[in-house]
């Protein structure tokens, strides 16, 4: 079973992600979490949890990345709500595209 780092930013989410992230992961930010060795499996099952959540609050955006080899630059990325910045790539480098809100 593969593990990797994992990275989640919050941004205007219910305090009860708060909760929820600091169980499995790091806060060394305010909103950013990260954990050096979680696996795929409790990944997803942390993010169905947020995935969930954010449906029934509707409030603020969660950005999820980790590594990934079957990925364009091995970056994984999930998104709940809306955020301007985006990774895509072009001509065979990632990059991040900010949209104006």
């Amino acid at each position: 079973m593969s593990h990797g780092l994992t990275l989640v930013v919050t941004r205007d989410v219910e305090h009860r992600y708060r909760g929820l992230l600091r169980s499995t992961m790091l806060e060394v930010a305010a909103g950013i979490y990260v954990s050096p060795q979680l696996n795929r499996d409790a990944r997803e099952r942390l993010w169905d949890v947020l995935a969930e959540w954010h449906q029934a609050l509707h409030r603020g955006s969660i950005v999820m990345i980790w590594r990934d080899a079957k990925s364009f630059g091995y970056v994984g990325t999930r998104v709940l709500g809306e955020t301007t910045r985006n990774l895509v790539e072009v001509d065979g480098i990632l990059l991040t595209r900010i949209s104006k809100s």
